[in-house]
């Protein structure tokens, strides 16, 4: 099998395979034997047929799909290997294949275009300079945390000898009219609105303070143009309100029993002592991703390389297909979730194109200083990093070795190294505060 390389501009090379008559044949044979049980010829039982009779009436060509199909693949993934070609995308068979040869008593010619993996030229990538703010936790960060969890070890209770004050939860029936006519979903029963949440249009609840249960009131706002509803959008509305029932929300005193309650710990001061760690360890951990993201940044900006689209497509269509994978755990299909945010797929895809490019130039910068700087991952590292996954998984350490397989043990290398790439070049930077 002869081969030729041709270098293409935008990381494209085109392949061209030459594969020898006898073993194009071969492949003409498979095709016969696949496909002669659906021949019939008069004179000859199905599938008995010969195939130079069955060539003669119908033409060689009958079978020239198939023996490429079973030809190509092999006979690709040889040559490929032989030119040490390092493909960086899938084959587009449809647009990326061509047959140049393909005739009785000569050799079969095709071409196939492949993306490969583009240059990359580092500039510097260590002493990166970036500005990263201290890990700082404050007092009222610490509050918030404490409020929340006071908020949500509230109890409510039912006020019955008063009006209607800001901040209540009061209970109502209401109904809607826009020019004297009541309209489609302006109507609902024992529906909760805590005052002054903002939750509904215009100064809706401001009108209900003051009011006392059983009292109708009659409120009157304007529907901001900007409605969802076309219909209603900058309208005057008339409601009908009949408060049912008030509570209010009353807070556990912030005193070292809450914190008993709501904790490990005897005293309110070790809770928040805790709670500020906690969030320490948290901003801390924010500050290591952001100093790691700012730095890889800069190594891309002060490289040289370009992105092949094929590569972009691919990247794309694989962040696609994961956040599909995650709808689809939370009961959503991606044509529901198209209707519900009113975009198409082109548009969507669009959306996850960046990130893809982004994520293709950091891997190979980092895998182009893997390269630069030797660096090597051991047995022990790779057998250690599948103990770390048989936990984190829960499974058998030879259970992993066996889902990962060689491909994957490969892929777990390579994953190692840039872990160690992504180190050095963070370890080197110059971070200021």
């Amino acid at each position: 099998m002869n081969t030729k390389v041709e270098n293409l501009e935008n990381s494209l090379v085109k392949l061209t395979v030459e594969v020898e008559e006898d073993r194009f044949e071969k492949g003409m044979d498979a095709a016969y034997h696949k496909n002669k049980g659906h021949i019939s010829m008069q004179g000859f039982r199905k599938g008995k047929a010969p195939r130079a009779l069955i060539e003669k009436v119908y033409g060689r060509e009958i079978f020239y799909d198939d023996a490429i199909n079973a030809v190509v693949p092999d006979a690709l993934d040889e040559a490929i290997k032989e030119n040490d070609i390092d493909i960086a995308a899938s084959i587009d068979y449809q647009n990326d294949f061509e047959i140049i040869t393909l005739e009785k008593g000569k050799p079969f010619v095709f071409e196939v275009t492949i993306t490969v993996q583009p240059d990359v030229e580092l500039g510097q990538y260590k002493e990166i300079e970036v500005e990263v703010a201290a890990a700082e936790v404050t007092d009222e960060e610490v509050n918030e945390r404490v409020a929340a969890e006071q908020d949500k070890n509230a109890r409510e209770l039912t006020i019955t000898d008063r009006p209607v004050e800001p901040q209540d939860k009061v209970t109502i029936d209401f109904e809607g009219f826009v020019d004297g006519e009541a309209f489609e979903g302006g109507k609902a029963e024992d529906h909760e609105i805590v005052i002054g949440s903002g939750s509904f249009i215009d100064n809706f609840e401001d009108q209900l303070i003051g009011k006392n249960i059983d009292e109708e009131v009659e409120v009157n706002v304007n529907f901001p143009e900007d409605y969802h509803a076309e219909e209603l959008a900058g309208k005057p509305a008339r409601f009908e309100v009949l408060i049912k029932g008030i509570t209010v929300k009353e807070l556990p005193e912030l005193n070292d029993d809450f914190a008993a309650d709501v904790s490990d710990f005897e005293t309110l001061d070790e809770y928040k002592e805790d709670i500020r760690a906690k969030l320490l360890e948290q901003k801390e951990n924010e500050r290591t991703t952001q100093i790691e993201s700012s730095v890889i940044e800069k190594i891309i900006e002060n490289a040289t390389m370009e992105i092949p689209q094929a590569m972009v497509d691919e990247q794309t269509d694989r962040n696609v297909n994961d956040f599909a994978q995650r709808m689809a755990q939370q009961g959503l299909d991606m044509q529901t979730y198209m209707q519900y945010t009113g975009q198409d797929m082109d548009e969507f895809r669009e959306g996850f194109a960046e990130d893809a490019k982004t994520q293709l130039e950091s891997r190979m910068v980092l895998e182009e200083i893997t390269k630069v700087e030797n660096i090597e991952v051991t047995e022990e590292e790779i057998e250690e990093e599948m103990k770390e996954m048989a936990e984190r998984f829960n499974m058998e350490l030879e259970d992993i070795k066996k889902a990962v397989g060689a491909n994957g043990n490969e892929m777990l290398e390579a994953d190692l190294k840039i872990t160690k790439a992504i180190k050095l070049v963070v370890d080197s930077a110059v971070v200021k505060e």
